[in-house]
């Protein structure tokens, strides 16, 4: 469809904030890494008005209503969201739209990623784009705002001014988000004193009052001696595609007030530094405040204060390893010390060293004793001439008299029919049938094998499902990819005397097989080449040339859900862990670990790879 009418820079002011009296659209967000609000999807932003019309101060689980969000819970006194299995906290903030905007009409605009999926814009963008596709603009320069890109309605594209690069939009109407009408809530605190605005005169509130008033004294002193913050680099594209602008550092909150001073009227809120990319450079509000405004630009500051005498520091992100306090208890700690009206402030955990430093080709060499240095998989041909019925009677023994037992596959006793009769027909398997496994002795019935077989890769294996023993050779559904291995004159931690075996696995994206869990279906592949680290001594080269064997037997990956990301249908780890952080542990997958290679020679077992099995 042509879309008459010229194309438009829209202003970057925004919408304003409405009238008191009026009803408005909630939009919840949260501040990602590149110090930009991304919005929570209207389903999750209904969850949480709910909680808060029962609780304003209660705490919010995103699993309820969104699988991908079960680690995260937001705690509405802080105004936070808490990771639990990491203690990673994020601000968030409760944002007012006009009920005839985008998110009112339950209007959603996104982007094609590299990977192929639909990301959302920035609400505020996704307003702008909307009112020009509603006006019958043909294209949107969205470099008012702050971003080099040109919204093309005809073709339905984003391109980049700079490169050139274009990528797919598309308009999809979801749920509308809530509304909301009467006054606006009051920021919260804790303790509350009475309704006059006079503050409580009980000891616990007195000794929280006088503390938030040294703490903001402090604060303020040191702010007026600080310099002044370096100017910013552009903001990132807006929802974030990649490539196109320098990326803003992400800022922390440790320079501001953290309370208002009690006073006996309305308290005024902290007053925060100047945003460079806000309108005239004004300042916002503060951050701990269910009263957002409009869409804002920025909230937050380049440079962190130093922190102040006696006020804890805590970790937002404490990994496993590193230090006296669990990651999701540092976390919690600083949820309540902020409820609870304590000074606290947010620093950075060290980051992780994930890399050894640059290595030149003269300088990569062949692991001893290893042949080669890359290994390619392709796809699998399935061996057509291995039927279940034949693979389970090469494995097992016929049992005459089975004991009076439950055969564990089916639940039913060994001395009755098997629970599959009726369900599952081989020829010459009768139902009452049972055999006994060579090496293990367990005893099944014989269909049951054949149904828990036909179930599976059919790869011509067959794995106990009691003791997990495997007979013959069992292979994975790993994708087709190549695996690459070298030496690298560094030494990791813990083995200071010996250089580094570096594994670098690469797999592309690509579509499912049949052995997959949706056949036919695109499946993505995050984070590739991955980069993994071994020692070169006798039992790291021996870990090495059993990987090589998973590798060829495809047990390395496969597809699946990611526990990190909740994304489906991508490549993931197969239960056999590897070192990924070069020069330290702070994510627990580094060095020095010294039962690592013993663990991991563990698991290699259990999958049926191991020098013993590789000699029978």
């Amino acid at each position: 469809m042509s879309r008459p009418g010229q194309g438009v820079m829209m202003p970057g002011s925004g919408l304003g904030f409405p009238p008191q009296n009026v009803a408005r659209v909630v939009v919840w967000e949260w501040l990602n890494e590149h110090s930009r609000w991304r919005p929570y999807t209207a389903t999750v932003c209904h969850h949480i008005e709910n909680v808060l019309k029962e609780d304003a101060r209660g705490s919010v689980v995103l699993g309820q209503v969104d699988a991908q969000l079960v680690p995260y819970v937001i705690d509405l006194q802080s105004m936070h969201q808490f990771r639990q299995d990491t203690g990673t906290m994020r601000p968030v903030r409760r944002n007012f739209y006009d009920p005839s905007s985008a998110p009112g009409k339950g209007i959603v605009w996104e982007w094609e990623n590299d990977g192929g999926a639909w990301t959302a814009y920035d609400m505020d963008i996704c307003i702008t784009i909307q009112n020009a596709y509603e006006k019958q603009h043909p294209w949107l320069d969205l470099s008012s705002l702050g971003f080099c890109y040109l919204i093309y309605f005809n073709s339905m594209s984003q391109m980049n001014r700079q490169t050139r690069r274009r990528r797919r939009l598309r308009r999809r109407l979801d749920l509308a988000y809530p509304l909301t009408v009467g006054s606006i809530p009051k920021s919260q605190s804790w303790p509350v004193g009475a309704s006059s605005g006079q503050p409580c005169s009980c000891q616990q509130c007195l000794l929280v009052n006088s503390t938030r008033a040294a703490s903001n004294a402090i604060l303020a002193s040191q702010r007026r001696k600080a310099p002044p913050a370096p100017p910013q680099p552009p903001p990132p594209p807006p929802g974030g595609p990649p490539g196109a602008l320098a990326v803003r550092p992400s800022a922390t909150f440790a320079g501001a007030a953290l309370w208002a001073a009690p006073a006996a009227g309305p308290a005024e809120p902290a007053a925060p530094p100047r945003s460079p990319s806000a309108p005239g450079g004004a300042p916002t509000p503060g951050q701990n405040n269910l009263n957002r405004p409009g869409p804002q630009r920025a909230t937050s500051v380049s440079a962190r204060a130093s922190i102040p005498p006696g006020v804890p520091a805590l970790p937002v992100k404490n990994l496993n390893g590193t230090g006296p306090v669990h990651p999701a208890l540092a976390g919690m700690t600083g949820i309540l010390l902020c409820a609870a009206g304590l000074p606290v402030c947010l620093t950075r955990a060290p980051k992780p060293i994930l890399h050894p430093p640059p290595v030149s080709k003269s300088d990569v060499k062949p692991v001893p004793g290893v042949p080669g240095v890359c290994r390619k998989t392709k796809k699998k041909h399935l061996k057509k001439s291995k039927n279940p019925e034949d693979v389970v009677r090469r494995y097992m023994q016929k049992v005459k008299n089975p004991p009076d037992e439950d055969c564990t596959i089916c639940m039913e006793r060994l001395v009755t029919a098997s629970g599959y009769e009726g369900v599952l027909r081989h020829r010459g398997v009768r139902p009452e049938l049972v055999g006994r496994l060579g090496r293990c002795g367990h005893m099944y019935h014989l269909l049951c094998l054949v149904a828990m077989y036909s179930n599976g890769n059919k790869d011509g294996s067959l794995q106990c499902p009691t003791c997990k023993a495997i007979y013959g050779e069992k292979t994975g559904t790993q994708p087709p990819g190549k695996m690459e291995f070298h030496l690298i004159p560094h030494s990791l931690p813990g083995f200071a005397d010996t250089q580094t075996i570096r594994i670098v696995y690469d797999i592309p994206t690509g579509i499912q097989g049949p052995e997959h869990p949706n056949p036919g279906k695109k499946f993505t592949a995050r984070g590739f080449p991955r980069h993994c680290y071994l020692p070169n001594n006798e039992k790291g080269r021996k870990v090495l040339r059993l990987l090589i064997t998973a590798w060829e037997r495809r047990l390395i990956f496969t597809i699946g859900t990611s526990n990190t990301t909740g994304e489906s249908d991508t490549v993931v780890w197969n239960e056999i862990h590897h070192k990924t952080e070069f020069g330290s542990n702070l994510t627990g997958h580094g060095y020095p670990d010294a039962s690592y290679l013993d663990n991991v020679l563990a698991e290699l077992t259990a999958q049926g790879v191991s020098e013993a099995a590789a000699k029978a």
